[in-house]
């Protein structure tokens, strides 16, 4: 990526968003019939599914029912061809278990767990393709799949990510944007109250500088909200038109 110029003179990046600009989204719920909840999602060429079956009883050893609140299971994987790079073990690898445990913290924050004593709530999610702000496409997909499913959350979960070039802060990284190695955020914010899920940072970054990026991840995720809303109000909308109401 040597000598490639990621933020133009005129503030236009490489494909020719503004710094705080997302990519175009595109969502669709509901779309398997077999799971409790489901959903499909577009963020530029990034593209992910994610599927959610409870809440049920715990499955396996009864020892890892919580009297309290629900057990959030959650899985990632990515399909062998979502990159280029020919992947023998696409799900089961160290990057697959630590996106998991990011999501299942994610969830947690979000889930009114405690609504669903001694079950056990499951949430797969895999990549379909890669090209650029893969976890916040996985949370934005299981955030929509949580809600077809009718689990309640304290509120959405909508997540982005942001970089930092030429001393401007870029929101939704594709992935020429993050091969340079720069600087990279990732956030999910439950955005009625601002309060954070998760809070990620690869590479170092000056703390001058971490309020702007912060700031421009948590504007894009409200962004990424308004979009999603828009979602669940169209598919109650046509869920409504088929039972008749």
């Amino acid at each position: 990526m040597a000598g490639l110029e990621l933020l133009s003179d005129q503030g236009y990046r490489v494909d020719g968003r503004r710094a705080g600009e997302l990519r175009k989204i595109q969502a669709r719920m509901g779309v398997f019939a077999q799971a409790d909840g489901s959903a499909y999602i577009e963020q530029g060429n990034t593209k992910a599914l994610a599927v959610v079956y409870g809440p049920h009883e715990i499955r396996g050893s009864r020892a890892r029912a919580l009297p309290d609140r629900a057990l959030v299971n959650c899985q990632y994987s990515s399909a062998t061809f979502s990159t280029g790079e020919r992947k023998r073990r696409p799900h089961g690898d160290r990057k697959s278990c630590e996106m998991g445990l990011q999501l299942r913290q994610t969830f947690e924050a979000a889930i009114l767990t405690q609504l669903h004593p001694r079950s056990q709530i499951d949430i797969y999610v895999q990549v379909l393709q890669a090209d650029g702000g893969t976890y916040a496409a996985c949370v934005n997909a299981a955030t929509l799949a949580v809600l077809d499913a009718g689990i309640p959350m304290r509120d959405f979960v909508c997540a982005c990510s942001a970089g930092f070039v030429d001393g401007t802060a870029l929101a939704d990284l594709s992935h020429v944007e993050e091969a340079t190695g720069g600087p990279q955020l990732a956030l999910a914010l439950l955005p009625a109250s601002g309060q954070i899920a998760l809070l990620e940072m690869d590479a170092r970054l000056h703390e001058d500088h971490l309020e702007q990026v912060l700031e421009a991840a948590a504007r894009a995720s409200r962004d990424v909200h308004t979009v999603l809303d828009r979602v669940v109000r169209q598919h109650v909308q046509e869920a409504s038109v088929l039972l008749g109401d």
